[in-house]
C-alpha cells in the first residue's frame, strides 16, 4: 500500500490523505489524488516528487546531486533549509507510524485499509486540540 498524507505546517493537522494498492511513485499517486492546492501556497516535497515544480510553481524540491555533478555549498544550504521546515511533517509521519498500519505490511482487508487510516488520522488530529 502506498499512502501520502498532506500536512498543514503552521497546526501540523493532518489535512488530507490518499492511498492505492501496490508499488507507485509518488508523483503518480499526487496526480491520481487529484489534491487541488491553491496556486499561491508553498508546497514543500522531497524527491519523489520531481516534476511538481512543473504543475505547481511553488514548489520547494530538494537538489539532488550525481556522481559527475556534486553539489555546490549554496545547493547544500538550501537543502538543509529545506529539510528544517519538512521536519515537522516527517514528524507527523513518524507518529502515524507507530501505529503500525504504514510502517509495517498491511495483512488486513485493503477495502478497509483507507477507513483505519483515515481513523488514525482523525484520532492524530484529535490529539493535537487536547
Amino acid at each position: 500500500m502506498k499512502t501520502q498524507v498532506i500536512v498543514d505546517k503552521k497546526t501540523t493537522q493532518i489535512i488530507c490523505t490518499s492511498y492505492r494498492n501496490g508499488k507507485c511513485h509518488d508523483f503518480r499517486l499526487y496526480k491520481e489524488s487529484k489534491v487541488a492546492i491553491h496556486p499561491k501556497i508553498e508546497i514543500g516535497v522531497d524527491t519523489g516528487y520531481q516534476g511538481l515544480q512543473k504543475i505547481h510553481a511553488l514548489t520547494l524540491i530538494p537538489k539532488k546531486r550525481s556522481k559527475k555533478h556534486p553539489l555546490s555549498k549554496e545547493d547544500k544550504e538550501s537543502n538543509t533549509e529545506l529539510s528544517k521546515k519538512r521536519v515537522l511533517v516527517e514528524n507527523v509521519i513518524g507518529m502515524l507510524k507507530r501505529f503500525k498500519i504504514i510502517s509495517d505490511r498491511y495483512r488486513n482487508r485493503r477495502k478497509r485499509f483507507s477507513l483505519r487510516f483515515n481513523l488514525l488520522a482523525g484520532l492524530y488530529n484529535y490529539e493535537l486540540k487536547n
